[in-house]
Formats: C-alpha cells, sequence, structure tokens
C-alpha cells in the first residue's frame, strides 16, 4: 500500500516546505508516500464559493487512480487520538490494496461528488488551521502512526 496526500495549492512558506520534506523523508523508511499538490484555480475572484468547490472537486477526482481509497480531512469526520491512529493506519494496510490517499480540501471545503466519492471522512481537530499547516500536521501523524507501529520511541503516552 502507498499513502497519498492530495492538497489544493503550492506550499508558500519556506519553513513549512522544509518541515514537510523532513517528514516525507522519514516517512519513506517505513512507506510509500507522496503529496499531489494540484495547483490553484485561476481567476478565483470571478467565481463563488460553489463555483470554486465544483472546479477544484473535478481536479481531485481527476486525480484519482483506480482502486484509491480516499479518505477526505474534514472538520466533520471521525476524531482518532494518535494511537488510534496509528490503528487505523494498520488496518488500512492490509485491507487497502493500492493507494491511501487523503485530500485536504481548498477554502470552502468539498464539493458534493467528492464527499460522494469519499470512503470516509477524518477530524485533525475543532480547531481551523491554515491548508499549509494541515498538511504538515498530517505528515507528522503519519510518521508517528509508523513509529508506533514500529516500537520506536518517537511517541510518549
Amino acid at each position: 500500500m502507498k499513502i497519498a496526500l492530495v492538497v489544493i495549492g503550492k506550499t508558500d512558506a519556506g519553513y513549512f516546505v522544509e518541515a514537510i520534506n523532513e517528514y516525507k523523508n522519514r516517512l519513506s523508511h517505513y512507506i510509500p508516500f507522496e503529496m499531489e499538490v494540484i495547483p490553484d484555480i485561476k481567476n478565483v475572484k470571478n467565481l463563488s464559493e460553489s463555483q470554486q468547490k465544483e472546479k477544484e472537486g473535478e481536479l481531485i477526482l481527476k486525480s484519482m487512480q483506480p482502486g484509491d481509497y480516499l479518505v477526505l480531512l474534514d472538520e466533520k469526520g471521525k476524531d482518532f487520538t494518535s494511537m488510534q491512529f496509528s490503528a487505523y493506519i494498520e488496518k488500512k494496510m492490509h485491507s487497502v490494496p493500492k493507494r491511501l490517499v487523503f485530500v485536504v480540501g481548498g477554502p470552502y471545503g468539498f464539493s458534493e461528488a467528492v464527499y460522494n466519492a469519499a470512503k470516509e471522512k477524518i477530524s485533525l481537530s475543532k480547531m481551523t488551521f491554515s491548508h499549509q499547516m494541515i498538511r504538515l500536521i498530517f505528515i507528522e501523524q503519519i510518521y508517528r502512526a509508523m513509529t508506533i507501529l514500529n516500537n520506536e520511541p518517537y511517541h510518549h503516552e
């Protein structure tokens, strides 16, 4: 199984890029991981929220491959502790044949088509974070899950 994180728009801040790359490198020792960046939609000033969500949704769905298991990072999703999330990842490693794909949506969330295509929703927090921060936080949590599954001392309870 491979884990993919699909995001809308590039990460601008150098310190986030550096930290994301650090965790992507660490993750490579445990599991195949990729982060796919869907370019920002052009001329968003001329689009309504729903039009923007539709355009982003089309691009998200176009990035999917046959056999992908789609999970949305969504405020209305299921909450996990880090230990519970590691158990979730372990279970998916045994049941998802190809790619376990997590998606961070655009500023207005997901289109109905994307919600309909998703198998699950996960919430990282009841708080709101910038899209750039969420990328780092989520990749760190995948790394943390891998260290938990390998009984390594990174995570402390």
